[in-house]
Order: C-alpha cells, then sequence, then structure tokens
C-alpha cells in the first residue's frame, strides 16, 4: 500500500516474482544499491531519478507505469 502522504504505489515485489528475480539481482543489474531499492519496493521513497527508473525498466523488460500505479485513497 503507498504511503500515507502519496498514491503511487511501487509494483517491484510483483514485477520481481513474476520474472523469477530477486532484489539482490536486480541491484546487482542496475548498479542500485539494495537498501535504495527495498527503500522504492515499500514505497518509502520520496523521489527516484529518471535514470534509475529507465535502468529498473530495461532491466525487467516493463514501462514506468507497469512499475510506479497510482492508488486512490479513501478520501473522508
Amino acid at each position: 500500500m503507498p504511503a500515507e502522504d502519496s498514491d503511487i504505489h511501487c509494483r517491484l515485489d510483483e514485477l520481481l516474482e513474476a520474472r523469477g528475480m530477486t532484489l539482490t539481482e536486480l541491484s546487482k543489474t542496475v548498479g542500485v544499491s539494495l537498501v535504495n531499492l527495498s527503500v522504492l519496493k515499500n514505497d518509502r521513497a520520496r523521489a527516484i531519478r529518471f535514470s534509475t527508473l529507465t535502468a529498473i525498466c530495461d532491466a525487467l523488460g516493463c514501462q514506468v507505469g507497469d512499475l510506479l500505479v497510482v492508488v486512490p485513497r479513501a478520501r473522508p
């Protein structure tokens, strides 16, 4: 579920599972630390570089819209 201050959800877990890849393998492939990928995966990232998005999408064979989705929050 997205962080409370954002409607953006990162589907990294689902994409990794669908491709039979681990976060560690992705980290080595894209050159992004395991800690930073974990922050992204757990919807705690506050920002992401376009170059990082491109590298992740290239490694997973997906589009940015497959990785990041909008999940509307319940409004009072």
